[in-house]
């Protein structure tokens, strides 16, 4: 990838095809602080039932607030950008939130206090997420903004990939040493805070903010209703990562023997097309490629449904989740962004955000409902199904978008 050697005075673009220099930054920061998050997230479901023997009940209702709650400051988070015009400082401000959620962990034993914490760690993911894509859409040439955010979401992921190892090898030289994960945690979250306040230019955004009814009217308008209505009919019908995997391992020894890796592969795939989808993003149309994705989602449920749990079709799966989310995670804020107005755009990118975090969230517990009444083989059928019509009516709402 091209990089430039600095980013322009705030407000102007990148030139060219380069990819400005705080896209790279960012993503640095986001790289440390996924290593920091899929630390915990690789250890959590062991330490809470094996270490603190809380049941999986439990488990399952933190896993629900870990998905879910960051949903719920998103749009604040973007509305608070684009009102103090401070991306930066906001989004300091919720990987701040993060950083010190992780040391909280240590003296953490109970199911009330592990809840308030990670509560409080995706409470700080929802302030940070719309400001720092605003940060790289505001910085980026909307000729190249499929890949800027290709680029961002490709350091984001080698430190989703590094996480779980670093993690497991932590308990493998110390045997139920979860506190040394925890603080190794923090320290890779404290790092990602420091790089985002020392590197990161102080950068104010195009736009100055909307009081709330004009901002109300911008996000219903038109030009951002259809996308959005497309983006939440698709996360209505996305199956979450666990439940493809569970599928896999119940299908044969070969993907329950790998089960902790499974991770590690949807990363590595994704971390390798994220750059090359979003510049093909860029060529073709942003719409086109997001819808492509969801294609690829289609085809990894029948994979794993039909799949007997042998290597071929685990590694065919897990390439096809990989290609989903390149083509959809740094798309679908690419495609916002160049929706809505400067004065609107942390906002316009977390509403997207929330619309497809609470519509995931519900599909979860659907599935896992199906799951039970027909077992996972016929659910993800159903769900194939299901995606097929919804690609068919996202396809209409998208349709002449990208011109």
């Amino acid at each position: 990838m091209y990089l430039s050697i600095r980013d322009r005075p705030a407000g102007a673009k990148a030139a060219g095809s380069r990819v400005a220099t705080t896209v790279v930054l960012l993503g640095v920061v986001s790289l440390l602080t996924d290593i920091s998050s899929e630390m915990v997230t690789a250890v959590l479901p062991l330490y809470m039932t094996a270490e603190l023997g809380l049941s999986l009940l439990a488990y399952g209702v933190v896993d629900g607030l870990y998905q879910g709650v960051s949903a719920l400051v998103r749009i604040f988070g973007g509305y608070l950008n684009d009102r103090t015009n401070r991306p930066k400082w906001v989004a300091v401000f919720g990987y701040g939130i993060s950083a010190l959620s992780r040391i909280a962990l240590v003296p953490a034993h109970s199911f009330a206090a592990i809840t308030g914490v990670i509560t409080a760690d995706r409470l700080g993911k929802g302030f940070r997420t719309a400001p720092r894509d605003a940060l790289i859409a505001d910085a980026s040439d909307p000729a190249v903004l499929g890949r800027a955010f290709g680029v961002h979401r490709t350091l984001d992921t080698i430190g989703a990939a590094l996480g779980p190892l670093v993690a497991f090898g932590l308990l493998l030289l110390v045997p139920a040493g979860y506190s040394a994960v925890f603080v190794a945690s923090f320290a890779f979250a404290l790092l990602g805070v420091a790089m985002l306040v020392l590197f990161v230019p102080d950068r104010r955004t195009e736009g100055k903010g909307l009081p709330v009814r004009r901002l109300v009217t911008e996000l219903a308008s038109p030009r951002l209703r259809k996308p959005l209505l497309a983006a939440g009919l698709l996360g209505l019908f996305t199956v979450s990562d666990g439940f493809l995997y569970l599928s896999l391992q119940h299908s044969g020894d070969f993907a329950a023997r790998w089960f902790p890796l499974m991770y590690v592969g949807t990363n590595v795939v994704y971390l390798s097309l994220a750059i090359p989808l979003g510049r093909l993003a860029d060529r073709v149309g942003r719409a086109r490629v997001f819808l492509g994705g969801h294609a690829a989602l289609l085809l990894t449920y029948l994979v794993a449904g039909g799949s007997n749990g042998g290597l071929i079709a685990t590694l065919i799966a897990l390439g096809l989740l990989g290609a989903y989310y390149a083509a959809t995670d740094g798309v679908l804020p690419a495609l916002i962004s160049r929706r809505v107005s400067a004065d609107a755009r942390g906002s316009g990118i977390a509403a997207a955000q929330t619309v497809v975090v609470l519509a995931r969230f519900a599909v979860s517990l659907a599935f896992a409902g199906l799951w039970e009444a027909v077992g996972p083989s016929s659910a993800l059928f159903l769900a194939a199904a299901f995606l097929m019509a919804g690609i068919g009516a996202a396809s209409w709402l998208l349709k002449g978008i990208d011109k």
